[in-house]
C-alpha cells in the first residue's frame, strides 16, 4: 500500500520560517534582496529536457496563486543528456542556482522528474516524478555498467528515508515492492498528470490538427520513437521517408516525434541535415522535444511506435498502433508488456504498396477500445492526477493547501506553427476516363514511390519554379508556379527556362481569368506546343496540371471540357469540377 506522508503542519509551524524575512530557507546575505516573504522554498532539481519538461508541465497549476512558497530550480549537469536544459529554463523564465548551492537554499522539497540526481546531503523530503510512463523499461545507469529500472532511484536516497515516489496506479507500488523492497511505504499513488492533460486535450482536436497544417481531408501519420538503438528510429531511420514515398500527398501528413535524449544527443543540425533531410523536403513534419508532441499525438490518426512511452500514450487514448520496433529492455509484466502482445508489428523495411496497405489496414480496420485494457493497467483514475499531486506537495512542504479549488489538468496549448519544408516536387499518378482524372501525387524527394499502382497509371514528374533540386526541375514534365505579374509571360519564361517541360502551369488569384466565378481562384495552364487553357474549379496549380497533362497523354480534347478531379483515393478527398477553356494557340509572348 502506498503510504501518506507527513501531514501538513498547523498555522504556528507553517509561519515558523515566514520570519525570515524574505525567501524561505535563503542566508542572510541573499534574504535581504528579497521583495516577497515566503515560508518555504521548493528547489526543483533539472537534470535532462525530458525530466524538466514534465515539472514545467504540471507544476504551475499546482502553485497558482500561492505566494507561500518560493520555487528555484537548480540544474544537474552530469547527465549525459543535460544539454538543452539551461535554455529551457532560460525561456520559461526560471531562477536557477548552481546545484552546489542547494545546501544554502535550505530546500524544504526536493522535487524532480529525474530519479538519476545526486542529491545533496540533507534532511528535506525528495519527490520524484516519473517523467514517462511509469517504470516499464531497463535503462543504462550511469553510475555503473549495468542496467536500472528507470524511475527507480538510488538505494541510499531510500535508506535515508527522504524519496517519495509518485505512482500512476497501484500495480506499480507492487512492481516497485517486489522488485526493491526498499520502495516499501514510500511510494505515493498520484496518477498521471501528463496523461490528464493529453486527456483534456481531445475536444480541441480539430483545432490542434489545423494549428499543424493538417488538412480535414487528410490522415495524420505520427511516428514515435524512444532512444538508444533498440529504439524505432535507431532500428529503422529511413523508415520517415519510406512513409512519405508510399502515402499519396493529397490524402496523408507524416509527422516525426523524437525523444528528447536523441536531439541532446545528436543535434538538430545532425538530425535536420544527416539523417532526415529527404524526409523534411518530402514535408515531414519534425515535432520540437519539448511541449508540442502532445497537441501532435492528440491529432493523429495513426501511431508508428515502439516502447517508448509516448507509444503508450498514443494507445490508451484511443489511436491506432503500429509497432515498428519493440526493446528487449521493456519490463514484462507492466503496460507497456501489454501493449505489445496487443498491437500489430510493422514488418522491418516495408515500403511502397505493402507500406501503404498496412497503414491503410490499421487505421481502417481498428476496433475502438482495443487498447482499453492498457490504459486501465497504465492509469487509475485519470482525471484527479493534479488535485493528488498538489495535496502530496503540499503535505511534503508541512503547509496546508490553499482554499482554491482543487487543480484540473489545464487545456493543452495549440501547437507553434510546424517548422515544415514546403514539398515542391511529386511523382504524379493519374488514370484517365472520358470525363474523369484521377490523381495521386507522392513527395519526389522521398524517391521512388515502388507502387503497383503507380506503375499501371500515366506518371509524370512536377515541379514548383521554387524546387531547390535543379536536376528534379530539369527532369519534369510539368512545372507550377504563382506568378507576381502577368500569367503568360511567367508561362512563356517558364518554358524557356526549363526545356524539357512540357506543361507550365500558374495560380491566378482571380478564378475570372480562368474562365470561372469571382473570387473561386484557378490556373493558367501552357503547353508547350503553344496552345493556353484557363482552368476553373481549383486553386492548386499542380493539380490542374495533372488533369491537363493526363488529358493530353490520353489524346482526349482539352478545349471546352468539364473534368470531374479525384485528389487521392476514391473517396479521400471530396471531387472537384474543372471547366477547361482554350484561351489561345498562338505562341506564347
Amino acid at each position: 500500500m502506498h503510504t501518506t506522508p507527513p501531514s501538513a503542519a498547523g498555522p504556528a509551524a507553517a509561519g515558523a520560517r515566514a520570519d525570515a524575512g524574505g525567501d524561505a530557507g535563503a542566508d542572510a546575505d541573499t534574504d535581504r534582496w528579497a521583495t516577497f516573504r515566503a515560508e518555504r522554498t521548493l528547489v526543483v532539481a533539472a537534470r535532462t529536457v525530458t525530466s524538466t519538461v514534465r515539472v514545467l508541465e504540471c507544476l504551475p497549476a499546482l502553485v497558482r496563486d500561492d505566494g507561500r512558497i518560493c520555487v528555484v530550480f537548480a540544474h544537474d549537469p552530469t547527465s549525459a543528456f543535460s544539454e538543452g536544459v539551461p535554455d529551457l529554463l532560460h525561456d520559461a523564465g526560471c531562477r536557477v542556482i548552481p546545484w552546489d548551492r542547494i545546501p544554502a537554499a535550505a530546500p524544504d522539497l526536493i522535487l524532480s522528474a529525474s530519479e538519476n540526481i545526486d542529491v545533496p546531503a540533507g534532511d528535506c523530503p525528495v519527490l520524484v516524478l516519473p517523467h514517462g510512463v511509469g517504470f516499464q523499461k531497463l535503462v543504462p545507469d550511469s553510475r555503473s555498467s549495468r542496467v536500472r529500472l528507470s524511475g527507480l532511484v538510488p538505494d541510499a536516497l531510500l535508506e535515508a528515508g527522504r524519496a517519495w515516489l509518485a505512482v500512476s496506479h497501484p500495480g506499480q507500488e507492487e512492481q516497485l515492492r517486489a522488485a526493491h523492497p526498499k520502495t516499501a511505504g514510500h511510494t505515493l499513488l498520484v496518477g498521471d498528470p501528463c496523461f490528464d492533460e493529453l486527456l483534456a486535450g481531445l475536444p480541441r482536436r480539430p483545432a490542434h490538427r489545423r494549428a499543424l497544417g493538417v488538412a480535414d481531408d487528410r490522415r495524420l501519420v505520427l511516428i514515435s520513437s524512444t532512444w538508444a538503438r533498440s529504439s524505432l528510429i535507431g532500428q529503422d531511420p529511413k523508415l520517415p521517408a519510406r512513409l512519405l514515398a508510399a502515402l499519396p500527398y493529397d490524402e496523408y501528413r507524416v509527422a516525426l516525434v523524437l525523444h528528447p535524449n536523441v536531439w541532446s544527443r545528436h543535434g538538430a543540425w545532425q538530425l535536420r541535415t544527416s539523417q532526415l533531410a529527404s524526409a523534411l523536403d518530402a514535408g515531414l513534419l519534425l515535432i520540437p522535444p519539448v511541449h508540442d508532441w502532445r497537441p501532435a499525438l492528440v491529432a493523429a490518426d495513426l501511431v508508428i511506435g515502439d516502447h517508448g512511452s509516448v507509444t503508450l500514450y498514443g494507445a490508451a487514448l484511443g489511436a491506432p498502433v503500429l509497432l515498428g520496433a519493440f526493446g528487449e529492455e521493456s519490463v514484462p509484466g507492466t503496460a507497456a508488456a501489454s501493449l505489445a502482445r496487443l498491437a500489430p508489428r510493422l514488418e522491418p523495411g516495408a515500403q511502397g504498396t505493402e507500406l501503404a496497405a498496412r497503414v491503410t489496414a490499421a487505421i481502417d480496420g481498428y476496433e475502438p477500445g482495443r487498447y482499453a485494457p492498457v490504459a486501465r493497467q497504465a492509469f487509475a483514475e485519470p482525471g484527479r492526477a493534479h488535485a493528488r499531486l498538489r495535496g502530496a506537495l503540499y503535505r511534503l512542504l508541512r503547509l496546508a493547501e490553499p482554499d482554491s479549488a482543487p487543480p484540473q489538468a489545464p487545456a493543452l496549448a495549440l501547437p507553434g506553427p510546424p517548422r515544415a519544408t514546403p514539398c515542391t516536387a511529386w511523382r504524379v499518378s493519374t488514370e484517365v476516363t472520358a470525363d474523369t482524372v484521377g490523381v495521386r501525387r507522392f513527395p519526389a524527394a522521398a524517391g521512388e514511390p515502388d507502387r503497383d499502382d503507380v506503375d499501371s497509371a500515366f506518371t509524370h514528374l512536377a515541379c514548383e519554379d521554387t524546387e531547390p533540386d535543379r536536376r528534379l526541375t530539369e527532369s519534369a514534365s510539368v512545372v507550377t508556379g504563382r506568378a507576381a505579374g502577368d500569367p503568360a509571360r511567367w508561362i512563356a519564361d517558364t518554358l524557356e527556362a526549363w526545356p524539357g517541360a512540357v506543361v507550365a502551369a500558374v495560380a491566378v488569384a482571380d478564378d475570372t481569368a480562368a474562365g470561372g466565378p469571382p473570387g473561386a481562384g484557378g490556373a493558367l495552364v501552357g503547353l508547350r506546343d503553344g496552345r493556353t487553357l484557363s482552368v476553373s474549379g481549383s486553386a492548386d496549380p499542380g493539380l490542374a496540371a495533372a488533369a491537363v497533362y493526363a488529358r493530353l497523354r490520353a489524346g482526349l480534347p482539352l478545349a471546352d471540357a468539364e473534368v470531374t478531379l479525384r485528389a487521392g483515393a476514391a473517396g479521400a478527398r471530396s471531387p472537384v469540377r474543372l471547366r477547361l477553356r482554350l484561351q489561345g494557340a498562338q505562341p506564347l509572348p
